[in-house]
């Protein structure tokens, strides 16, 4: 697994990067206010952005689930399908959220909505079992388990609290 490198950026927000296998250099910038930027820099100088490219939340999680939500979400409705009354669902953290910048215990998810949050996909990284003090942003996806009515219960009290 590629190492991510995360740098502040002071006014703005943050930026995590990393290098692919062929030398690449690529990163996601997560503004302030909870809008996010794919970044790609030149092969010969890694300093150098060539192509910054503005993602709004749904085009982030689509990308998040390109990346790495969709196997793992496909995985877990596998492991469930003779489960009757058992679903696997990929929820966003919205950037209005009121869990946006909280931890994820701050939600009592399991105790609210009797689902489980069973991993988080954050820029593409899978994030398995998080635990009561992990940190939850803008644009994270949740792999949440559960009957439908308490994925759908987690979806509310992730957007209104």
């Amino acid at each position: 697994m590629a190492d991510i490198e995360e740098q502040v950026l002071p006014g703005r927000g943050l930026i995590h990067t990393f290098r692919t296998a062929g030398g690449r250099r690529v990163g996601v910038i997560t503004l302030r206010n909870g809008e996010r930027e794919l970044v790609v820099y030149e092969r010969n100088d890694p300093d150098c952005v060539v192509d910054r490219i503005p993602l709004g939340a749904d085009e982030a999680t689509t990308m998040a689930g390109m990346l790495g939500a969709t196997p793992l979400s496909a995985q877990l409705d596998e492991d469930h399908r003779d489960l009757d009354n058992v679903v696997s669902r990929r929820l966003p953290i919205p950037a209005d959220s009121p869990y946006n910048g909280r931890v994820l215990g701050d939600t009592r998810t399991r105790t609210r909505t009797g689902t489980s949050i069973v991993a988080i996909v954050r820029a593409g990284q899978v994030i398995p079992s998080p635990t009561p003090s992990t940190g939850l942003r803008s644009g994270d996806v949740l792999v949440v388990v559960g009957t439908k009515a308490g994925t759908d219960a987690v979806e509310d009290l992730l957007a209104h609290g």
